[in-house]
This record gives structure tokens, C-alpha cells and sequence, in this order.
């Protein structure tokens, strides 16, 4: 009751969509960005099936970035500030690399075909560009922006390390869009990228509450390790999980070709609640509060009216794409 009395719940509620909005990003451009990273591994025949596999999503999963960086810059003008500021060469790389794959997304069909191997590769680089320096910035956000030699070094291996989460995610949807060879191999890939994820989870547990005393303090002291517990033990069950199933398929009739993709959904929302958990009641760590951060209320009461009339537009459209364009993915042609 306190939150509502003294209009704290605003500035609650547009962090609480902004979170909403990146964890969506993550999971949805997140398997895009891996099928990208993936294509360097596939013969040219395969290629065109996984870029088909993504071809009517890819595009509109990133508007899910566009809105959370939008409700950063318009809700919370001084942690925008500060972010972004400390963040500049990641986020300058990142789009980089999502422009340079948006562009080879178009040309490589219509190249020549001594061309479409270099397109092939403008795809695959731009998506591990886009993918490392979103990792990057993660590393760099949960120590606080520490640019020393240490920092920099936790924040590439964060780097790293969400590439193959994305690759895991990526491979999740390649078993359930394709079949064949290409789905055998994106059952390996995903036991590969399997272990890359376990370590970035691994890594970022330990170091972040190392990085705060205060986060420390919630982790381990009581109530708050009974709070947190069940994230780490759900999603050790879930990678267990991940990895006995990876282990079976494919199965015949294509069973439980879903199971991958969704468990390393849950997986993904499970992370993002932890992290979410631990720097609460902070947006920039342990230096900008949420509501100390926040635009007038008068100002958030405008901008949520837009963001309750975009927000359903959005999931409405993405789930009305995703129910056209089920199934297995088919040849990608632009006639």
C-alpha cells in the first residue's frame, strides 16, 4: 500500500515493462541472432533453410529492443544517461552488427552466386557481433561499469558466454522448425553451446555478488536466500532436463522436437528473474535507484497510456505472426 500512497508504483511499473521488453528481446531475437551464428557451421543448401526458418520473424522480434530502450530513454532519462555514456563502443558495435545483418538478410538471395558466400558471412558476422557486444554490455552493467583490466576481461567472457546461450536458444528452434540432417546437427550444436551457457551462469552467479556487498547481503542472508533459492535449484533441474533430452533426440514422429526451445526459454527467464532479484531496487547498480530515476509522475501517467495502447499491439501481432508461420520451415524464396 506505501508503493501506491506515495506514487512509487509508476516508476515500478515502467521498469517492470522495460525488464518486460528486454527479456522478450532476449528470448525472441536471442534464437535469431544464434540461427546467425549457427550458419557458419551449415553447407549452402542448410543455410537457406535456417535463414528461412527466422525469415518472417527476425525483423519484428528486434522492435521488442526498439521499445525497451525507448521506455529507458523516456522513463528514465538519468540512468539512460548513464548507461548508454558507459556503454557507448558495445551499443555502437551492437547496431553495427544488427544493420550489417539486416542488409545481408536482403542481398544474399538476390546476389550473384560468387557473391552469396560473402553475404552469407556479413549474416554470420553481423549476428555474433550483435550477440557478443549484448553480452558485453552485461558484464559490464552487473560490475558497475568497472572499465579496468579485470572488468574489461569479465565482461568479453560474459561476451562469449551469451553467444552460446543464443546459439543454445538457436538450436532449440532449429530442432523444432527443421528435420533431416539439419536437425541432428542442431542437436549437436546445442549440447555444444549447452556447456557455454552453464559457464556464463556459472561465472555471472559467482561474480555478481561478489561485485556488491549489498547483493551479498540478499543472497545469503535470511529471508532473502529463501527468496532466491528456488531460481538456481529450477534452473538446475532445467539444464539437466536440457541436456537427458538433447541426449534422446530427434525421436520418432518428431516428438518433444519443442522441448529444447522451451526449456531454454525457461532457463533464460529464470536468469533474468535472478538478475532482475539482485539489483532491485536499483537501475543502475548500486548508484541510480528505480524511482529516483524516474520522469515526473505527471509525465509517466502520459507515456503509460501510449505504452498500454503499444504493448498489446505488440504481443498481439507477434502471437498472430507466430501462429501463421508455425511449422517446419520450408525453402526461402523471394518470387
Amino acid at each position: 500500500m506505501e508503493i501506491f500512497s506515495n506514487g512509487q508504483w509508476l516508476p515500478l511499473t515502467f521498469a517492470a515493462l522495460m525488464g518486460l521488453s528486454m527479456l522478450i528481446y532476449a528470448v525472441l531475437d536471442g534464437y535469431d541472432l544464434g540461427v546467425g551464428v549457427l550458419m557458419r557451421g551449415a553447407p549452402d543448401d542448410e543455410k537457406d533453410i535456417m535463414i528461412s526458418s527466422i525469415g518472417p520473424f527476425w525483423d519484428a522480434n528486434e522492435t521488442w529492443l526498439v521499445l525497451g530502450v525507448g521506455l529507458l530513454l523516456v522513463a528514465f532519462p538519468m540512468a539512460h544517461g548513464i548507461i548508454l555514456s558507459s556503454l557507448y563502443l558495445p551499443v555502437a558495435l551492437m547496431l553495427i552488427g544488427i544493420i550489417l545483418r539486416g542488409v545481408a538478410f536482403d542481398f544474399r538471395m538476390k546476389a550473384r552466386a560468387e557473391h552469396k558466400h560473402a553475404w552469407n558471412f556479413a549474416f554470420f558476422f553481423g549476428s555474433l557481433m550483435a550477440a557478443f557486444s549484448q553480452g558485453y554490455m552485461v558484464g559490464s552493467y552487473i560490475l558497475g561499469f568497472d572499465h579496468s583490466a579485470s572488468g574489461i576481461a569479465f565482461s568479453v567472457l560474459v561476451g562469449l558466454c551469451l553467444v552460446a546461450a543464443y546459439c543454445l536458444i538457436g538450436s532449440g528452434w532449429l530442432i523444432m522448425k527443421t528435420q533431416g540432417g539439419l536437425q541432428r546437427k542442431a542437436v549437436r550444436w546445442a549440447r555444444l553451446s549447452l556447456w557455454g551457457t552453464v559457464t556464463g551462469i556459472g561465472l555471472i552467479s559467482l561474480t555478481t555478488p561478489l561485485a556488491s556487498a549489498r547483493i551479498f547481503d540478499k543472497w545469503f542472508a535470511m529471508p532473502g536466500l529463501l527468496y532466491l533459492a528456488p531460481v538456481p535449484i529450477i534452473t538446475g533441474i532445467l539444464l539437466v532436463m536440457l541436456e537427458y533430452i538433447l541426449r534422446k533426440l530427434p525421436l520418432e514422429n518428431d516428438r518433444l522436437c519443442w522441448a529444447p526451445f522451451v526449456t531454454t526459454i525457461g532457463i533464460f527467464v529464470l536468469c533474468f528473474v535472478g538478475l532482475a532479484y539482485s539489483f532491485y531496487p536499483y537501475i543502475v547498480p548500486d548508484q541510480l535507484k528505480i524511482v529516483d530515476a524516474a520522469s515526473a509522475p505527471e509525465s509517466l501517467m502520459i507515456l503509460l497510456v501510449g505504452a498500454l495502447i503499444v504493448l498489446p499491439c505488440l504481443i498481439g501481432y507477434t502471437f498472430v505472426a507466430y501462429r501463421i508461420f508455425h511449422g517446419k520451415a520450408t525453402d526461402l524464396t523471394y518470387d
